[in-house]
């Protein structure tokens, strides 16, 4: 019986691996990834969708004017600023996190993903960070945020949380540093003979 009570406590929802055109990467990046694989036309995309609302409110402001006195659209206009920019960013955070998913064309973050994690295991780091929660809580907050910037436009759900699970194979990581290290060595020895 308890070995039952055991078993239901180690249930976990199976990840579920997207048959898209592009690799998946990382099906629950850290925020401070995506942020950081971010394209520079991704943040020109979000540039774009900041200006708009300040645009948007000038315009009408124009077209028919809300004489609502001095100091009365500033305001507004602070307001439409920070609308234009929340919606802006989440674009670049979704437009960056869904190459990680594979649902966007994503050879240039699979390419920095790999350099930067063969990096990682040649000096001896955990490959996705360390966390002081559980490894329960781990799982709680992979199954929270997991493809969850799909949804980022309704729901601003990111994952602040350093975990194993990112529903990919880590392996291909560890045979590229040893291949690396490899040539390495052999060139070393080339070297010194």
């Amino acid at each position: 019986m308890a070995s039952q009570e055991q078993d239901a406590y180690k249930t976990v929802v199976p990840d579920k691996v997207p048959s898209g055109e592009y690799p998946l990467i990382d099906n629950d990046p850290h925020f401070k990834r995506v942020v950081r694989y971010a394209r520079p036309s991704d943040w020109g995309y979000g540039a774009g969708i900041t200006a708009i609302p300040p645009a948007l409110m000038l315009y009408w402001e124009k077209v028919s004017p809300s004489f609502v006195g001095k100091g009365g659209f500033a305001p507004v206009m602070r307001l439409a600023g920070a609308v234009g920019l929340t919606a802006g960013f989440l674009g670049v955070y979704a437009r960056s996190a869904h190459r990680f998913y594979g649902a966007r064309e994503n050879h240039r973050e699979i390419e920095m993903d790999m350099r930067e994690m063969v990096d990682k295991v040649k000096r001896g780091e955990p490959l996705y960070g360390t966390s002081q929660l559980s490894e329960y809580m781990q799982g709680v907050a992979h199954r929270n945020s997991r493809y969850a910037a799909t949804f980022v436009h309704v729901i601003p759900w990111f994952n602040f949380v350093n975990h194993p699970y990112h529903g990919i194979d880590t392996a291909k990581y560890y045979r590229q540093a040893e291949l690396e290290l490899e040539q390495e060595r052999l060139a070393r020895e080339g070297k010194s003979s």
